[in-house]
Formats: C-alpha cells, structure tokens, sequence
C-alpha cells in the first residue's frame, strides 16, 4: 500500500508532462468559438418589422450547409426589417462575432445590434450605406466596434447579452434579399497595441549577407536575398496571437514578386490562406489584414519578376489602428509619399470644394480648391497631374487660382500656374434633370512663356472622393472604392455603372489595381501602366488618360470629357468641342436668367457680399433633388422643414418662387 502510494504521485506527474507535451503540440486553442448558429433550422429566429415594409424569411443554399435568407421591401420607401434571435452571453474582455454574408441588394443600412434582458437597452454596429457582398464574405465585429446605441441604461459597459439582431434599415430603399451563415462568437486575448516585433525566416538566402533578418532590421539599404528557385517562403512569428492591420513589402526594384499568397495560423499547424497577389509590377505592397489575428503570417512565394529568386528589402507588421478604415489605411499610405501624390485631405489637411450641377437634379458633382473633381457622390474622382521638363508636378507645386463665370454663377474653374505654364479645370453640367444631364469638364493648357514647353497632362481616375473622410453625416467621405477600370472604344468604364467620354482622344490610357500600385506610382516614373482592363478585389483601382503637348510661346491646347450622370445616351451625338462650349453658354445663360434679375443699389466694395448672395441661390436649386429643397449634395441630403422653410424664404425674398411653391406641394 505505501508503494502504491509512493508511485502514485509520478504516475500523475507523467500523465500532466504528457498532456502538456500534447497540449503544445497540437497547438490547442486557447480560445475556442462558440457556434451561435449554423443556420440549418430558422425557428429560433423572430421576424420584425415597421410599417410599410415586407419581409420574408426562408431556408437556402448557405456557405456551409444551409443560410438564412431575409428578404424585404420598403415599399414607402423607408423603415427597416429583421431578424432576432434569444441568445445569451456573459461577455468577457475582448471577443468577436463573426458570420458570412452575401447579398443581392441596394446599399442600405446593416446594423448588428446586441440587446440585455430588457429589450430596451440596444448595442450595435451599423455599417450605413452599406455596400452588400455578392459573393460569401467572412465579416468580423470586435467588441472595439460595438458601441452603445440608445437605452435607458446608465452603466453603458455591455456585460452580457440576451438577444442578438440583424437589422436592414433604409438608405435608398428598394427591395432585396440577404443571405446569412456560420454565426459564430469567439473570446479573443486582449487587445495589444504595443509595437510588433517579430521574428522571421526564411526558405533559403543566397549568402550569408543576404540574411532574413535584414528584411526586419529598419534599414533599406540591406536586403534578404533568396537563391533561384521559385518557390520560397518567408514566416514571421508574432510571438503570441495578437491582432495586426497591414503588412507591408519593400520589394527589390528588379527581383519582386509577381505572385505570392499569405497566410496565417493560430497554432502553427492550420494555415488560412488570407491574402492573393498576382501579376504585381514590384511596388511597395501595403497588405490590408483589417481585424486579423494570429500568432504567425506566411508569405508564400510562387513566381518572380526574372525567374532568379526573390529580393525584399523590409517587411513591416502594423497594428490594427493602420487599416482601422480604408481612410486611415490611405492616410498612412499617404504619408509615405510626396505632399501631392494623394488628395489634401489624406494629408490630414483641411479642403474646400464647391457643387456643380443642373437645377434640381438628384446628382451633383464636386470640385476641390486642387482641380480634382469628384463625378458623382460616392464615386471616384478625376484628378490632374503634369510632367514638365522631366517633372512630376502635382497641386503641391503650383499656385493656385479659384474662380467662377462672372464672380458668382456655379461654373468653376481652378488654374494651376506653374514655370510660366497655366492649367485651367473647368467643369459645368448641362442637360434634362435627373434623366439625361451630363458633367463637363475642360482642361486648358497655355504656354505663357517665351520659349516651347514640351510635356504631358495627366487625368488619373483615382478611388477618392472630393467629399473628405471627416465629412460622415449619412454617408462617409473620403476613400471610396473601384473595382474594375475599362478601356473600351476609346471610353472608360468604371465599376461598370459609370463612363468617362474623352471627346479629346487621349494618346495613351491604362489601369493598375491596387496590389499593382496607386497610379501616382507610374505618372512620377512619366509612364501610363499597360493595362487596359483590370479588376480589382481591393477595390482600389486607379488609371490614367495622359495626352502630350508641345506648345509655343502663347499657344494653347484644351482637352475635353463628358461624364453622364445617368445614361451615355445623355452624350449629344457628334459630340465636339465646339458643341461643349456652345453648351456652356447656354448654361451660362439659364444661371443669368435664375440670379442676375436681382438688382443692388450698393457700391463697388459690396460686390464680393452680393456675388455670394447669387452663388447661394444658385447652389441652393442645384442642390434641390426634384422639388427637394436641402442644404447639401452630401451629408446633409434630406429636406428638414426647418432648413426649407428658411430657405425658401431667402427664395422667395429674391423672386424665385416657383421651386418654393413645388416643395410646398410634395411636403
């Protein structure tokens, strides 16, 4: 019996040793998920809805197995449906949710919403205007996005849970059809936003000055060097789980990466393939891995630039407040650049624009204080750059002037004046509200020197709006997305609902997505990228149309392009230069028409306060969305009866009563 006794302690203490070396081994999950629901019964789940909206809820084909599918209709228009579930949770100090998504919808609001015992006190996350995935996507919400939504809580802390939402709520309205799978919840190690450190190898080196650690040591001028073969890989050991926001690579200029894919593992064994390159041109690669953890990244190397290995001369691990939003993403994407390379506003700068547009037309374009114009809302942006004498010249290194037809009527133009050397962007819309109107643009070069100037316009179309980030009441600016650029019969297709028209032929045109390089990246080298059709996954497209001069002291050159707001066939046919400017003067006229009625008896030195006056007007029926009388083209898109009713004063008080009485009618 003491024998017995005597062995048992050691029996015990190899069996804990074994269990440990297994527990290592295996890489066992500290933090395990907890299936909330797979989706393949829909009986737990509550339908609710406000009035005048149609819901449905069904079984269908799922990302794994069967999903839920909501339907709904906002048949007036507004109001929201969704779906609850009673789900109880003691949360505890950081963790997420996640589930995939696909739909095919409108952009309207997305909130995820989190309810305690009450049902009255609400958390959530909403993704307004949201973009719907058409194709399964995985979607993360950490406890850093949750914030508190409304309730008659004071302790605003959530600490449990006891009811889970999906909500579609109306943006533009309409009716679609939301698909939704491996609802999941997962305790997560708490957040760590300490620098990254971390180790790394690599599959080979070419000699020993070519060491993997050169690519982590912070200094450019060394460099890893693999040796020939195709396939290498590179790990990066993060030391524990913890979450990061980008990597980025510094490649060697000649010998890069084409294609490469990366992965991430929680316990070494299990890689998740995360991120696909392929056909890159060698850039500096900036990775967004937006809500991403592991405790190892691998990079897997598959084809290289001249089939003689690869050459890196950084890789760099962010933290999560990098990427935290695709603005911050650019803002730091921004800082690594020239001042110019980028819009002001990614500079962290503020920014001025001004509206244009046709009376009462639902679209509007804007163009900034820099030349740059943003199309539509939410779309991308055309942005001017120039080569001269070998140089890259962007807003940074001109001065600027900003001017509208006769002081006040909204036709504005931004000169650029560089070297003796003026860049005029003018741009005016024209044609039938909300059906066939148009955008226009015109850039004027003039030689102002007394000798030749040789060099390039360049019209990038780039993911950016003129709309700056920190403007987000109803939707956000800033940074908005391209997923394809085409070049097709001398027009440029955007995201395949937009065109650009050069009625100037451009001498040259491509596209680059973003793992290629911002188009900013070709421009500085007086290069146009080879592609004339990409598709982006990221959703960062840029291109560029460039057309060469060569100019004489006092010549000039003007460049033309058309942007239909709704349909090409809002483009006149035979469209010239001659028929633009025609264009423009009746528009210039209409404007005349709308303001200029209006008489002061005031001197010279007052010119400036009744120009605004007229400019006011004039911005206030191009801002109107049919008979809609709002204060703004962006954020501030809604008719309030407060803001029309003083608006409609200052109308009525300079004799333009017919838009007055049309709001009044359809209030």
């Amino acid at each position: 019996m003491f024998n017995k006794l005597i062995k048992a302690p050691s029996y015990f203490y190899r069996v804990s040793i074994i269990t440990l070396i297994i527990f290592l081994l295996t890489g066992a999950n500290l933090y395990p998920q907890r299936v909330l629901d797979n989706f393949e019964s829909i009986n737990d789940w509550k339908v609710y809805k406000s009035d005048g909206v149609e819901t449905n809820v069904s079984l269908t084909d799922g990302h794994s197995g069967k999903a839920i599918k909501f339907d709904y209709n906002f048949t007036k228009g507004t109001g929201y449906g969704g779906i609850q579930k009673i789900i109880q949770i003691d949360l505890p100090e950081n963790y997420q949710f996640t589930f995939y998504i696909k739909a095919e919808s409108p952009a309207n609001n997305l909130e995820f919403k989190l309810l305690d015992s009450t049902g009255q006190n609400v958390w959530w996350v909403i993704k307004r205007n949201y973009t719907f995935p058409t194709e399964w996507t995985k979607i993360k919400f950490k406890k850093r996005h949750i914030s508190f939504a409304w309730g008659p809580t004071e302790d605003k802390d959530l600490k449990r849970i006891d009811r889970l939402e999906f909500t579609i709520s109306s943006y533009v309205g309409g009716k679609g059809s939301i698909l939704i799978d491996d609802l999941k919840f997962e305790k997560l190690p708490p957040e760590d936003g300490s620098p990254i450190f971390p180790s790394i190898s690599a599959s080979s080196q070419a000699g020993k000055e070519y060491s993997a650690l050169n690519m982590t040591d912070h200094d450019p001028a060394t460099e890893w060097k693999s040796d020939n073969n195709e396939q290498q890989y590179i790990t990066l050991d993060l030391h524990k789980r913890r979450e990061f926001g980008a990597v980025i690579i510094d490649w060697d200029k000649k010998e890069y990466a084409t294609d490469f894919n990366i992965y991430l593992s929680h316990n070494v064994e299990n890689w998740e393939p995360v991120y696909k390159v392929k056909g890159a041109t060698g850039s500096r690669n900036y990775i967004r891995l937006k809500e991403e953890d592991a405790e190892k990244i691998k990079i897997e190397l598959l084809k290289s630039s001249r089939g003689r290995g690869y050459a890196i001369n950084e890789i760099n691990v962010k933290n999560t407040d990098y990427s935290e939003d695709p603005n911050r993403f650019f803002i730091n994407i921004a800082g690594d650049y020239p001042r110019g390379y980028y819009p002001r506003y990614l500079n962290e700068e503020g920014t001025f624009w001004t509206i244009v547009g046709v009376n009462n037309d639902r679209k509007e374009a804007l163009v900034n204080e820099d030349g740059m114009i943003e199309v539509d809302k939410k779309h991308f942006s055309i942005e001017p750059f120039l080569s001269v004498d070998g140089k890259f010249i962007t807003w940074n290194d001109v001065t600027k002037n900003q001017t509208l037809i006769d002081n006040h009527l909204p036709i504005p133009s931004v000169e650029w004046n560089y070297n003796d050397l003026t860049l005029t962007t003018e741009a005016f819309a024209y044609g039938e509200a909300n059906k066939s109107s148009v955008l226009y643009l015109k850039y004027t070069i003039q030689n102002n020197s007394s000798g030749k100037k040789i060099g390039k316009l360049y019209l990038a179309i780039r993911p950016f709006q003129v709309n700056p980030y920190y403007q987000w009441l109803n939707i956000t600016g800033g940074v908005t997305e391209i997923d394809s650029i085409k070049y097709r019969e001398g027009r440029v297709y955007v995201n395949n609902d937009k065109v650009v028209v050069p009625i100037s032929k451009a001498d040259e045109s491509g596209a680059a997505a973003f793992d290629d390089g911002d188009i900013t990246y070709y421009l500085a080298q007086d290069k146009i990228p080879a592609n004339q059709s990409v598709t982006d996954k990221r959703k960062a497209a840029s291109g560029a149309l460039s057309y060469s001069f060569d100019l004489k002291p006092g010549e000039m050159k003007d460049v033309y392009l058309a942007v239909p707001f709704y349909d090409e066939a809002g483009i006149p046919g035979n469209i010239s230069a001659e028929k633009i400017e025609k264009m423009k003067m009746e528009d210039v006229e209409f404007w005349k028409s709308k303001v200029d009625h209006i008489k002061f008896n005031l001197p010279e030195s007052a010119d400036r306060l009744i120009n605004t006056w007229k400019s006011n007007l004039a911005y206030i029926l191009i801002n109107r969305d049919h008979a809609g009388i709002q204060p703004g083209s962006r954020s501030y898109e809604r008719s309030w009866i407060r803001d029309g009713a003083l608006t409609s004063s200052a109308l009525l008080k300079s004799g333009i009563v017919k838009e007055v009485k049309d709001f009044i009618k359809s209030i």
